[in-house]
């Protein structure tokens, strides 16, 4: 089983290096790390009083490990779910912040615990993933790597810009379908023509 360390550092180098794409509204981004995240945290690496795409560039892979062990992983109590779910949990808040746990919460709703989908790891959440893990152990990770893979479809529904994510240029699944499939049993994925048949009414 990897460690929470092994999974940040997959998750740097399956983010890349710089990019500051005009249709990403998380703006310029390093290591998976963007602008309004080391704004909030206050790196300014050059030391010119203001965080700028500069900062961004001079991040390390290290650095941006450290970020999400301690911002994405520690401080929302990722720690705390249950040990197979933690993995696409964290990979989750790294992606889209407070929205993973809010995608947790919906799913817990489905399954009858009444808990709030505010985005926040609190005592009432943390308790019913537990008694959701202990009730359907084998299937709760899955479960919940399919509300990710139904997250980014409705973004990309919702947000033209955001469709090159979820599709490939030649129609395959996009880095966002993907990335929610590599935390789910291969039986879950979707087949090239069921993803052709969900992405059909985009054009």
């Amino acid at each position: 089983m990897p460690s929470v360390t092994d999974i940040a550092d997959e998750i740097v180098a399956r983010e890349g290096g710089y990019v500051n794409d005009p249709d990403d509204p998380g703006g310029a981004t390093n290591h998976g790390v963007t602008i309004h995240t080391m704004r909030r945290l206050g790196l300014d690496l050059d030391g010119d009083g203001t965080v700028t795409s500069t900062d961004v560039r001079r991040l390390t892979q290290a650095q941006a490990v450290e970020i999400f062990l301690e911002h994405y992983f520690k401080k929302p109590r990722i720690a705390e779910l249950p040990q197979p779910l933690q993995a696409s949990v964290f990979d989750m808040q790294v992606n889209a912040g407070g929205n993973a746990i809010k995608i947790l919460q919906r799913l817990l709703g489905k399954m009858g615990f009444n808990v709030s989908v505010d985005g926040a790891l609190g005592p009432k959440t943390i308790a019913a993933t537990a008694r959701a893990m202990a009730a359907a152990p084998a299937h709760l990770v899955d479960a919940y790597g399919i509300e990710r893979r139904n997250y980014y479809y409705a973004l990309a529904d919702a947000r033209v810009a955001s469709r090159k994510y979820a599709r490939r240029r030649d129609g395959g699944k996009g880095g966002w379908i993907t990335r929610a499939e590599e935390f789910m049993d291969a039986r879950y994925r979707l087949s090239a023509a069921e993803h052709a048949w969900r992405v059909a009414k985009w054009g």
